[in-house]
């Protein structure tokens, strides 16, 4: 299993945690302005109904005679009783006398007041907001200030503030829960093409170096670009080196043939015994060496056809009734049996070129490391919804202990010595079939004195 990179973080992790970050921030901000709009709008409301009942006393002040009268309307001081259940006190002095009202309300001093006219101060354990109007009358032919000042305790403000307050925190709660579900969202929905194109990715064979079709965002086109480029360039390594082995075997497999062949004459005129055993391990040589190329030849076009298979309807046992054909002239030179029992209704879709090479590599192993009058049976049955393609043997069967290694290349076992060949015939085999969605299992027989290798085809 390869190394996993570095990691640096989750980049949805990120995302989510900076968008509920923002969002903090923005309920925050919303909840102080709201606290803040609601403030100022309670105390608007206040100063304009003070302001109003000030102004309507103070035009109801009037000069008849020798004095100053004032005649308090009912709606001046109904209408703040109306707005809240706080307490209103008022004043009304015509110069320096008091006409009517409690004369021990604070005094509104220029520069204690607000640009407004408005005091927020202390009476009689509680706070008040209050203003002072005034009007210049002529009494007496003199003139004469009539100030007016209204008062209101601030529960009922204090008691609105907190109201709003309350509804701002809640408006703040609720949009940043909204704003939390949202950043999780869209942080899942901005991996989303990552994720998929990793699945698309992941999904792939070992050979499969088809470019990155599928539609991606732009931010990642540079990304898949570079992917499709670097996959190219494998694809374009891969084909040369299987194109290499192939000629490299096959350029080496021909002039072996004639080697082979000429000494084999050479051996028929050599007396001495020790050239005669000299030249049969030069043949045996040169039979390893060929056999290797020709597997290495199988190898490549294996490789090569796994990634674009030709498939078509093949008949299981039709195909091993042909291999049986071939390969019997080549068991009854060790006495050996070739025994089938095949079902004809064990159909499959793939390529016949591959799973024939897969089944005569199956069958040539057989035949090799099995003793003289032997039997080895080929069957093709049923497996419920599988076909089964089985190879027994009386060959001794597999160490149990490298039952998992001997379809890794170039693997043999411990009883390969002294016979052919190169370590290839199980990989091409579990290529061939893994190709097809299928599956390679090797066992060896309920008696133990051979080896069973299943083919199983979807």
């Amino acid at each position: 299993m390869s190394e996993l990179p570095p990691s640096t973080g989750s980049i949805r992790r990120r995302l989510t945690l900076q968008l509920m970050s923002g969002a903090a921030i923005l309920a925050t901000m919303l909840f102080f302005v709201v606290l803040n709009v609601a403030r100022d709008l309670a105390e608007s409301s206040q100063d304009n109904i003070l302001f109003a009942s000030a102004t309507s006393i103070l035009e109801s002040a009037a000069v008849q005679g020798d004095e100053v009268v004032v005649d308090i309307p009912y709606g001046a001081l109904s209408m703040l009783g109306n707005v809240s259940d706080d307490r209103v006190f008022y004043r009304v002095m015509a110069g320096p006398m008091l006409l009517t009202g409690y004369d021990n309300l604070p005094e509104i001093v220029r520069g204690r007041a607000e640009p407004s006219g408005f005091l927020t101060a202390s009476y009689g354990g509680e706070d008040i907001r209050m203003v002072e109007v005034s009007r210049r009358l002529s009494l007496n032919g003199q003139a004469v200030d009539v100030a007016v000042a209204v008062a209101q305790t601030r529960n009922g403000q204090a008691e609105t503030v907190a109201q709003m307050t309350r509804v701002a925190l809640f408006s703040g709660a609720g949009f940043f829960l909204v704003a939390a579900v949202m950043a999780v969202l869209t942080a899942q929905s901005s991996i989303r093409p990552l994720n998929r194109l990793a699945g698309s990715v992941s999904r792939r064979g070992p050979k499969d170096m088809r470019p990155v079709a599928g539609p991606v965002p732009s931010e990642m086109v540079p990304l898949v670009t570079s992917l499709n480029r670097f996959m190219a360039r494998l694809k374009t390594s891969l084909s040369r080196s299987e194109d290499f082995i192939a000629e490299a075997a096959h350029r080496v497999r021909t002039p072996l043939a004639t080697v082979r062949t000429q000494a084999e004459v050479v051996l028929r005129r050599v007396d001495r015994d020790e050239n005669r055993q000299s030249l049969r391990e030069m043949i045996r040589a040169i039979d390893e060496s060929s056999r290797a190329a020709g597997q290495l030849l199988d190898h490549a076009m294996v490789t090569f056809r796994t990634d674009h298979l030709e498939r078509e309807h093949i008949n299981l046992a039709d195909l091993a009734e042909e291999l049986v054909a071939r390969l019997t002239p080549v068991a009854e030179l060790k006495e050996l049996q070739l025994v089938t029992k095949l079902d004809a209704g064990c159909e499959i879709y793939g390529d016949a070129i591959l799973i024939q090479n897969a089944v005569r590599n199956i069958l040539d192993n057989a035949i090799k490391y099995s003793q003289t009058d032997r039997e080895i049976l080929l069957e093709v049955l049923k497996g419920g919804e599988r076909s089964i393609l089985r190879v027994t043997d009386q060959a001794g069967g597999f160490p149990d202990a490298l039952t998992t290694k001997l379809t890794e290349r170039f693997a043999r076992g411990v009883n390969s010595e002294g016979t052919v060949g190169s370590g290839l015939g199980l990989t091409i085999a579990k290529e061939v079939v893994e190709a097809h969605g299928g599956q390679l299992l090797l066992q060896n027989t309920d008696r133990g004195d051979g080896a069973c290798v299943t083919l199983s085809f979807p």
